[in-house]
C-alpha cells in the first residue's frame, strides 16, 4: 500500500483521477480496514435549537440569518431519553447531542453531563457537539462518559473566511486538541458544495488527514441549501464530485467512520451506493438531521437489503 497523501497537492491529485480508478483505489484502501458490506448507524438529536450568534453561512440556526428556525431551549432529560430509546430500537449504535451554541457555559453544560450520563446507561455510544470548548470542559464531559466529540473543520483553511468570521480556523483547532488531551474520540470533518473550488475541498481532507491522530469519525456533509441562509443560493454541487470527495476521504483517512451526514436526504439510491462503494461506511440514520430532514429509517433499511449492507454492531470506543 503506498503512504496515505496528506499533502494539499497529493490530495488534489487524487481529485484528478479518472474516475474508475479513484473508486478502485478507496475500494481497495476501504477493504484493508473494513468490512465493506458494514454501515455503522448513527442518530443525532438536536437537544437545543436555534439562537445561535455565530455567522456560519449555511447554517439555518445562526441568529443572525433570517430562517424558519425558531429558537427553542434545551430539551428536558426525560424527552432526550425517550429518543435515545427510539434510536436504539431503530438499531443506531451512536447518538449525538447537538446544542446551538458558541461554546457552552458552564450552566449549559451541567444539563448536557446529565445526559450523557444517560445515555451511555442505555448502552449507546454516546457523542456530542456543543461548539467550542473552554479549559476543563472536555474533562467533565469524559467523567460523564462521553465518547466522542464532534467539531467539523467545515472547510479548506483558505476558504474558511468566505462562509464564517465570527469565529476563526484555529479555534477550531483548540477546541479538538482539548478533546484529545482527555482521551475522547474525535468526529471532525466538513462541508462540500458551499462554492468552494475543488483545490480547497483538497484542502480540507489535507487538513483532516494531517490531524494526529486521524479522526475516528469524518462526516462529510453535502450543503443543504436553506431559505435565507446566506448560501441559499449557491450552485449545487455535481453528485459525482461529490462521490470523488468521499472517495478521496477514504483513502486519505483509510482507518476512519467516513459518513454521509447532512445532505442524504436528496440523494438518489444510486448516489448513496456509489458513496458506499467509495468508501463511505457510516451513515446518520432516523428522520431529521438537526433542523433539516433525513431519509426515513424504512428507506434506509431498504437500501441496505438491495445493497448487501448490514448495521454494524456496537464496539467499545
Amino acid at each position: 500500500m503506498h503512504e496515505t497523501p496528506r499533502s494539499a497537492a497529493a490530495v488534489a491529485a487524487l481529485f484528478e483521477l479518472p474516475f474508475a480508478d479513484l473508486l478502485y483505489q478507496a475500494q481497495t484502501v476501504h477493504r484493508a480496514h473494513f468490512d465493506p458490506n458494514q454501515v455503522q448507524l448513527s442518530t443525532l438529536l438536536s437537544i437545543k435549537t436555534g439562537g445561535c450568534p455565530e455567522d456560519c453561512g449555511y447554517c439555518p440556526q445562526s441568529r443572525r440569518h433570517g430562517t424558519a428556525v425558531a429558537d427553542e431551549p434545551i430539551m428536558d432529560l426525560p424527552s432526550v431519553l425517550e429518543a435515545a430509546r427510539r434510536a436504539r430500537a431503530a438499531g443506531a449504535t451512536r447518538f449525538c447531542m447537538g446544542a446551538a451554541w458558541r461554546g457552552p457555559k458552564q450552566k449549559d453544560l451541567e444539563p448536557v453531563l446529565a445526559m450523557v450520563r444517560e445515555v451511555k446507561a442505555l448502552g449507546l455510544e454516546t457523542c456530542a457537539t456543543l461548539g467550542l470548548l473552554r479549559d476543563g470542559q472536555a474533562e467533565q464531559l469524559k467523567e460523564a462518559g462521553l465518547d466522542y466529540y464532534n467539531h467539523n473543520l467545515d472547510s479548506a483553511p483558505e476558504f474558511y473566511g468566505e462562509v464564517i468570521t465570527t469565529r476563526d480556523y484555529q479555534d477550531r483547532l483548540d477546541t479538538l486538541s482539548r478533546v484529545r488531551s482527555v482521551g475522547l474520540n474525535v468526529c471532525c470533518g466538513g462541508i462540500v458544495g458551499m462554492g468552494e473550488a475543488r483545490s480547497q475541498r483538497a484542502g480540507l481532507i489535507a487538513q483532516l488527514a494531517a490531524l494526529e491522530p486521524q479522526p475516528e469519525s469524518v462526516p462529510i456533509n453535502l450543503l443543504v441549501r436553506v431559505e435565507g441562509t446566506p448560501l441559499a443560493d449557491v450552485q449545487a454541487l455535481d453528485p459525482l464530485e461529490f462521490v470523488r470527495t468521499v472517495a478521496v476521504a477514504r483513502i486519505c483517512l483509510p482507518k476512519s467512520h467516513v459518513r454521509l451526514s447532512a445532505g442524504r436526504e436528496a440523494m438518489s439510491d444510486e448516489l448513496q451506493a456509489l458513496c458506499f462503494l467509495a468508501g463511505a461506511n457510516s451513515i446518520f440514520y432516523g428522520d431529521k438531521l438537526f433542523t433539516t430532514g433525513n431519509p426515513e429509517a424504512d428507506r434506509d433499511r431498504a437500501l441496505f437489503e438491495r445493497l448487501g449492507i448490514t448495521p454494524a454492531q456496537a464496539v467499545a470506543p
